[in-house]
């Protein structure tokens, strides 16, 4: 029975990752026959042996920057939801806040991010700081917008019962219009995890001397894109992953409710 149940979980996991793997096998092949039938020079387009190749011969190096880039992503992952859950819970339960800062918010994301980044390493000179703080502020407001939204949906008859129960604001807050504000709280942690390394990279570009977008300026101004590509893609795969991880540890907290 025990050795039936496991070949269906493995069959199951080999289905749903069937079409992850189709994918990426796809791409490599077209990447490859983009490079072989166009003939580009390896300085311009390597192809995925070269990037693969590369990517072994300097592999202790971009693990150390990754480690560095993956401390700036989660760091500022962290923070940025707990500041933006708190913002959102301000928002919801003050009309001066919603007044006075809502607008600011507004403000900032109309600002371009690379506008924002030397000014942050300005402030915070070229170390891990700056980067973290471009995290933050790149997912700040998905996480605040997503989970204000949340809590200023909540079903009006659950609110209505708990008034007629003459339930305090603060016990309608917490067992009311937070747990119905749940599953918008995970869209907005999953989009976060999405942008986050975006907001590092960039960080990293306008000034820094270590990360996986360093390593990129770096290999791009040696000439060396088969390194860049293989930081690149690096990059990439740790995006995947944190996506993949970030959207496991929302899934009951997406499906929590009222």
């Amino acid at each position: 029975m025990s050795g039936g149940v496991n070949a269906t979980f493995a069959g199951a996991g080999r289905v749903k990752y069937f079409p992850v793997l189709a994918a990426t096998l796809f791409a490599l092949l077209l990447w490859q026959a983009v490079v072989s039938l166009t003939g580009l020079p390896k300085f311009i387009l390597p192809g995925p042996i070269i990037v693969a190749e590369a990517w072994l011969d300097n592999v202790a190096i971009i693990a150390e920057h990754t480690l560095v880039t993956a401390s700036e992503v989660l760091i500022g992952l962290l923070i940025g939801v707990i500041l933006g859950v708190i913002t959102a819970v301000q928002l919801a339960t003050s009309r001066i806040a919603r007044v006075l800062v809502q607008p600011i918010l507004v403000f900032t994301q109309a600002l371009p991010v690379f506008a924002l980044a030397p000014i942050l390493t300005l402030w915070f000179g070229f170390g891990l700081w700056s980067k973290i703080a471009m995290a933050v502020l790149i997912i700040y407001f998905p996480v605040t917008a997503s989970f204000f939204d949340g809590l200023m949906r909540t079903p009006q008859g659950y609110l209505d019962l708990a008034r007629t129960m003459q339930a305090s604001p603060s016990r309608i807050l917490w067992h009311i219009r937070i747990p119905a504000a749940l599953p918008s709280l995970a869209s907005g942690i999953r989009l976060a995890a999405v942008y986050a390394p975006i907001g590092a990279v960039i960080g990293e570009w306008v000034g820094a001397s270590r990360g996986l977008g360093y390593l990129m300026l770096l290999a791009n101004g040696r000439a060396k894109t088969d390194l860049m590509f293989a930081a690149m893609l690096t990059l990439g795969v740790f995006s995947v992953l944190l996506h993949l991880g970030v959207r496991r540890l929302t899934r009951d907290l997406g499906r929590h409710g009222v």
